[in-house]
């Protein structure tokens, strides 16, 4: 198969997760609710000035970490439980397949942190002292976040307990990006120069290169068994 017939199987697997999120909205009401709730419980209850900018820049990747684990759990639990997944196994080369759900969870997280990091700043008052670094974590975070929870999702899609497996298995495969996410966060919201979350940043683009790379080349054994 050519690269372009490739990437338009990865673009057709991609439109067809969007348009069936889009219309029935499950995965992205439940990663919003999830986000918006824990926001507004913690604003309400503890408050925004009793919390250390370090301590919001943790709630914001816990917040945005158990959303995914609500909502991108169904990547391919759906296709099993619609039985679509032979006819998508047929359809497109597993690596396409990876792809375009990869590309379809993060368009889902992306569309969540419109409406969650609006929230953070207004609800927790907390203050960016360096928007360039907290956008560039916030992107290469939320890419590796995807990246772990889309392969996680392939992982327990056939079992049974699918949904109580996929949190415990999530946790240990993206701890070293929620940590180097926290602390580049805060390191935005104090203000602290580059050279301070330099590292964290090498260790979030990194971890996303490898997370993919790996996952393109088990995913098809995964896939096919």
């Amino acid at each position: 198969m050519t690269f372009s017939a490739w990437m338009c199987s990865a673009a057709a697997v991609l439109r067809k997760d969007l348009l069936v999120e889009f219309r029935t909205r499950a995965a992205l009401n439940a990663l919003l609710l999830f986000a918006v709730s824990s926001l507004v419980v913690v604003s309400f209850t503890i408050g925004a000035d009793a919390l250390a900018r370090e301590t919001k820049a943790a709630f914001l990747w816990i917040v945005l970490f158990f959303s995914a684990m609500v909502g991108l759990s169904r990547s391919f639990v759906r296709e099993e439980e619609t039985k679509t997944a032979d006819a998508l196994r047929l359809a497109a080369p597993p690596e396409a397949v990876f792809v375009g759900k990869l590309l379809a969870n993060l368009a889902t997280l992306a569309l969540v942190e419109v409406v969650v990091l609006p929230l953070f700043f207004g609800l927790l008052m907390a203050e960016c002292r360096n928007w360039p670094l907290f956008l560039l974590t916030a992107a290469l975070g939320t890419l590796g976040v995807a990246a772990g929870a889309t392969i996680c999702a392939a992982l327990v899609a056939k079992a049974s307990s699918g949904g109580a497996l996929y949190a415990v298995l999530c946790l240990p495969i993206l701890l070293p990006v929620l940590i180097s996410a926290v602390n580049a966060t805060a390191a935005a919201l104090t203000g602290a120069p580059w050279a301070q979350a330099a590292g964290d940043l090498r260790i979030l683009l990194s971890y996303s290169g490898i997370v993919v790379t790996a996952s393109l080349m088990l995913f098809e054994h995964l896939w096919t068994a």
